[in-house]
C-alpha cells in the first residue's frame, strides 16, 4: 500500500470515528454511559429512559401517537373523552367570568370587593381546568420529557414547577441553610424560580467549589419562571466573605450587576456576558477569587424582579386581578451608586428600589494554583497576601491530674502501669524496671 493510500485510509477512519462520536452524542438515541454523563454536564440531558432511546434507534420513524398498540390507543380514546369534558368546563368558567365582568359592582352582593374576589377565584379555577385538560395526555408528557414543550402553555409550566419542587428545590434550600445565606445576606428568602448556573457550558451544582480559571468568564443562567408574561429582573452576583484584616471581620463585594433584563417563560437563557452594555450592564463581571489562607468565599447569584409600587389609593383586591407591572431602573444611577463594588448590601439594594428576590444560585471559590494569574489579569491587587490563623491560648489554669490513674502513678503501683493509657512518659503496656 502506498503512502498516499495509507493517508487516505487514516483520514477515512478518523472521519468515521468523528461521525460515530456525534451519533453517540445524539440525545434522542444515545445509550452510552459516557455520552449520557457528558450531555448532562452540557445542560442537554438525554430524553426519556435508555430503553426508550434504544427503541427509537432500532425502530422505524413512526409517530408516537400512531403506535400500533391496542391498549395504548384505547387509553388515548378515554383520555380524549375526559379532555372534552374539561374543555366544556373551561367554556362554562369563561362565560361566568364574562358575565361577572359585565355586571355592575352595585348589583353584586358585597359590592366591588366581593366582585373582585369572585373574579380572582373564577380565574384560578379556569387555570386549574386548563391544566387538568392536558395533564394525562401522553404526547404532552413526552414533549415535556424531551424538553420541547411550549412554556407559554400552563400545562408545561405546571409540570416544570412540579419537577423543580422535587429534588432541585430541596437541594437549593439545603444549601441556603447550610451555607448561612439566610441571614448573612438576606434576613428571609424563598426562591420561586428555577435558576441553573453554567460556566463554559458545564452545569454547576449549587454550592460547588470551582477553579478560579473557570470563573474568569461570565456565566450563563438558565432561568425558568412558572407564571406567564414577561417581566424585568435585576441580576446580582456578590461575594459575602471578603476578609478585612483591619477590623478582623468579613465584608461584601459586588462582582456583577445588570438591571432591566427581560425574562419570560419561553426564553430561559440569560448569558451574563451578552447583556446590553449601554442599557443593562451597571457593573461588569469581576472574576471570583480568594486569597491564600482565607476560608472559602460564597458567591451568590440573585435574581430580583423589578415590580412597580402600587399607586396611592389603589385597592389591594384590585391589585390581585392584574399582574404587577414591571418598571425600569435608571442605569446611570446604578453605576454611580454601586460602581465601587465594596461594601455592597443586597438588603439595602432591595429596599431602596422596591425589588422582590425571586431566584437564587451560588458557587464557592478557594485559593488555587491559577488564582494569582486570574487576579493579575483582572487587575486585582493582593495576590501576594497570605492570611494566617492566629492561635488563641486558653485562659484557664492547668488542672492537676486526678482520678484512678493519677492516684496510682507511684512506684508501688508499677505492676498496674501496663493497664494505664495516660501515665506521663510511658507507652501503653510498657514496664520500666
Amino acid at each position: 500500500m502506498s503512502s498516499c493510500q495509507r493517508v487516505l485510509s487514516a483520514a477515512a477512519a478518523e472521519t468515521e470515528k468523528i461521525r460515530m462520536k456525534e451519533r453517540l452524542l445524539d440525545r434522542n438515541t444515545t445509550t452510552a454511559h459516557w455520552a449520557e454523563r457528558k450531555l448532562v454536564r452540557l445542560g442537554t440531558p438525554p430524553i426519556g429512559s435508555r430503553r426508550r432511546r434504544a427503541a427509537i434507534r432500532t425502530s422505524q420513524d413512526l409517530p408516537f401517537e400512531q403506535l400500533p398498540y391496542q391498549c395504548f390507543q384505547e387509553a388515548r380514546a378515554i383520555l380524549a373523552e375526559d379532555r372534552q369534558e374539561k374543555i366544556a368546563a373551561i367554556r362554562k368558567e369563561v362565560a361566568k367570568i364574562r358575565r361577572l365582568e359585565e355586571t355592575p359592582a352595585d348589583q353584586v352582593g358585597g359590592g366591588e370587593r366581593v366582585k373582585i374576589m369572585r373574579l380572582v377565584s373564577l380565574r384560578k379555577q379556569l387555570e386549574r381546568y386548563k391544566i387538568l385538560a392536558d395533564i394525562n395526555d401522553p404526547i404532552v408528557k413526552r414533549r415535556f420529557e424531551d424538553g420541547i414543550g411550549d412554556m407559554n402553555k400552563p400545562i408545561y409550566r405546571y409540570l416544570a414547577e412540579q419537577k423543580w419542587r422535587g429534588y432541585p428545590l430541596r437541594l437549593l434550600s439545603q444549601r441556603i441553610s447550610q451555607l448561612n445565606i439566610v441571614p448573612d445576606v438576606l434576613p428571609k428568602f424563598e426562591p420561586v424560580m428555577d435558576v441553573q448556573l453554567f460556566f463554559r457550558r458545564v452545569k454547576v451544582e449549587p454550592g460547588e467549589i470551582l477553579d478560579s480559571r473557570i470563573t474568569e468568564v461570565p456565566p450563563r443562567l438558565r432561568v425558568q419562571c412558572f407564571d406567564p408574561g414577561e417581566r424585568l429582573v435585576s441580576i446580582v452576583v456578590l461575594d459575602s466573605d471578603v476578609p478585612n484584616a483591619e477590623t478582623d471581620s468579613f465584608e461584601r463585594r459586588l462582582h456583577y450587576l445588570a438591571v432591566n433584563v427581560p425574562l419570560s417563560p419561553a426564553q430561559p437563557s440569560l448569558p451574563l456576558g451578552r447583556v446590553d452594555k449601554a442599557a443593562q450592564l451597571a457593573v461588569p463581571w469581576l472574576p471570583a477569587f480568594s486569597q491564600k489562607g482565607a476560608p472559602y468565599h460564597r458567591l451568590s447569584v440573585f435574581l430580583l424582579e423589578q415590580t412597580a409600587p402600587p399607586a396611592p389609593g389603589d385597592d389591594k383586591a384590585k391589585a390581585k386581578l392584574a399582574k404587577p407591572a414591571s418598571r425600569a431602573l435608571d442605569i446611570e444611577q446604578m453605576r454611580e451608586l454601586y460602581g465601587g463594588r465594596d461594601g455592597f448590601s443586597l438588603k439595602s439594594f432591595r429596599d431602596k428600589f422596591g425589588l422582590r428576590p425571586v431566584g437564587f444560585n451560588l458557587f464557592r471559590t478557594v485559593w488555587d494554583e491559577g488564582t494569582a494569574a486570574v487576579m493579575e489579569r483582572a487587575g486585582v491587587p493582593g495576590a501576594d497576601v497570605e492570611f494566617k490563623h492566629k492561635r488563641v491560648y486558653s485562659l484557664k489554669p492547668d488542672k492537676k491530674a486526678r482520678g484512678w490513674e493519677a492516684k496510682r502513678q507511684k512506684p508501688k503501683y508499677r505492676g498496674l502501669w501496663k493497664y494505664s493509657k495516660r501515665i506521663h512518659g510511658l507507652g501503653i503496656g510498657r514496664r520500666r524496671d
